[in-house]
């Protein structure tokens, strides 16, 4: 399997009452970031078979803007394995399920989503990997340990686009 492992997008900042941060929404920043992020997996040529989220909306949102962005059509599925508050079995267990799959995108949060990785990735979790906000890691479960191939930020992402329209070299006049 090859997972996608998602942060959500910008969602503003938390707000104090659980039950009130669970309902947060992406705020503009975000959408903008669930967008380019999915042109970008796009440009990859991502196959992605089933979209998973966390059970806050936030997460959902993430997952339902890339999705469409991607032309994704099927019903985005909820695990609470991807919530902020997420057990590292309930996340093997989740990964269990879908093991028969071949692209999975995963949206979750942090601080368990980077800690999963870690674990993915080094077998014991020794590696340090900082998802922002948006961000998207690629990881071949497919081997022992897993193999992180690329983690895209979207910060990295805007950087590029932003350059790609401006030429590195100086324009001449030929009158």
């Amino acid at each position: 399997m090859i997972l996608y492992l998602m942060r959500h997008a910008n969602a503003g900042l938390p707000r104090p009452n659980p039950s009130l941060d669970a309902r947060r929404g992406l705020v503009k920043d975000g959408k903008e970031q669930c967008v380019l992020m999915a042109r970008t997996l796009s440009a990859f040529k991502v196959q992605i078979d089933t979209v998973v989220s966390s059970p806050l909306k936030r997460a959902l949102q993430t997952a339902q803007f890339v999705a469409t962005e991607l032309g994704h059509e099927a019903k985005i599925e909820i695990n609470p394995a991807l919530a902020p508050d997420g057990k590292y079995t309930d996340f093997q267990a989740f990964l269990a399920e879908y093991s028969n799959t071949e692209g999975v995108l995963a949206v979750g949060h942090n601080p368990n989503l980077f800690e999963f990785m870690g674990k993915l990735v080094t077998g014991n979790g020794g590696a340090s990997l900082r998802l922002r906000k948006g961000a998207i890691a690629r990881i071949d479960l497919n081997r022992h340990p897993a193999q992180l191939h690329w983690l895209i930020d979207p910060r990295l992402i805007r950087n590029i686009y932003a350059s790609v329209g401006k030429s590195s070299r100086p324009k001449t006049s030929r009158k």
